[in-house]
């Protein structure tokens, strides 16, 4: 047994040469940073050998071993890392083909993981590439459909804006040339012009408020509101059109608990829904406002009878300017209504969506409870 002062010493000498072949191997492999892998492993493995013969050689300077032992010991570590080098060359190769497969795949088209096995941080990364291609892809296709939605958007406007504006031309034309000079006339061009005046009013406002729920810029002011509350404001602020038009308008809560909402936003996505629901329906029908409680959700739902919806049109009813063909009557607004009222819900981090039941059409916002 080797006496422990000599084996402080060999640990001593050992660890030293091990250090100077480590610090060298460092340096190498810094300068190799930008190079493959493969490289680098063989680096690591041709570092090891060295710094086992570089303390085999220490030993027998320190008289430990004799001439025999030492060229059996070298011998054995050349053997072993002459292995462990070509287990290295393997595994770096094996490397580079998967990182080749990898890069291949992003270069193409459409990101797919590849169906070769990957090592697993590799298989990780591409499964993550594949995640953030997916949304890349999602995100892009929404874009696609802001901006198809913005530039029928522009075309609805522009369509809605000129019949008015004509309107208004032809009549301030006519009273300033004097051509309409009894008073009744001018005084029911007068009318006409103030509600011509409030319906681009109401566009404009309806594009401005559509544009901060597009840039984000909607700020909420969250209060406890009951769902009665929102309900009846949402009756009363439109109960004049339903009678104007011969349509019966009902409201109901079945439970009442609060909702931290912001009061106004809200208000007037339900009075779009409710007023949509009211120009669609024909005569002597009926709209129906109903609010409750259900699934841990306050759940607020408007039934028209408006005879329904093609199942195609469905998904493209929150689109920004869609009305449908039958729908593009005059005095039927810019299309924004169901628009403005999907995105102030969703800032309330609710959900609404629409669906044909009955004589008509259901539309239903679901928002949380307050907590």
């Amino acid at each position: 047994m080797i006496p422990f002062p000599d084996l402080v010493l060999v640990v001593s000498y050992a660890a030293l040469a091990a250090s100077v072949v480590a610090a060298v191997a460092l340096g190498v492999l810094f300068a190799l940073r930008s190079r493959s892998v493969a490289v680098q492993l063989v680096v690591v493995c041709g570092a090891t050998v060295l710094a086992t013969i570089s303390g085999i050689l220490v030993i027998s300077f320190l008289m430990l071993l004799n001439d025999h032992d030492r060229s059996v010991v070298l011998a054995v570590v050349v053997s072993a890392g002459l292995v462990g080098m070509a287990v290295s060359v393997l595994l770096g190769r094996r490397l580079v083909a998967a990182n080749r497969t990898l890069v291949e795949a992003v270069r193409a088209d459409r990101f797919r993981a590849p169906s070769a096995t990957l090592p697993a941080e590799l298989a990780e990364l591409s499964g993550e590439l594949e995640a953030a291609y997916d949304r890349l892809a999602a995100s892009h296709a929404r874009e696609q459909a802001l901006e198809a939605s913005r530039r029928e958007l522009v075309a609805w406007v522009s369509h809605d804006l000129r019949t008015p504006l004509a309107g208004l031309r032809a009549m301030a034309e006519a009273l300033e040339d004097e051509v309409v000079a009894d008073e009744g006339t001018v005084r029911r061009y007068h009318g006409r012009i103030r509600v011509e005046v409030e319906r681009l009013t109401e566009m404009v406002d309806d594009l401005f408020e559509l544009s901060r729920i597009h840039a984000g810029a909607l700020r909420l002011s969250r209060q406890c509101v009951g769902l009665a509350d929102l309900v009846a404001d949402a009756v009363a602020g439109t109960e004049a059109l339903a009678r104007a038009k011969g349509v019966r308008l009902h409201g109901d809560v079945r439970a009442g608990l609060p909702v931290e909402v912001d009061s106004g936003e809200l208000g007037r996505a339900l009075r779009n829904l409710v007023v949509n629901a009211i120009r669609h329906t024909p005569s002597d029908g009926a709209v129906e406002i109903i609010g409750e409680v259900r699934g841990g959700e306050a759940r607020v739902t408007v039934a028209d009878a408006c005879g329904g919806i093609p199942e195609e049109d469905l998904p493209r009813v929150f689109d920004v300017a869609f009305r449908g063909e039958a729908a593009r009557t005059p005095g039927g607004g810019a299309g924004l209504g169901l628009a403005i009222a999907r995105g102030i819900v969703e800032a309330h981090a609710g959900e609404i969506g629409v669906a044909n039941d009955g004589p008509g059409c259901r539309f239903e916002v679901r928002l949380p409870l307050t907590v």
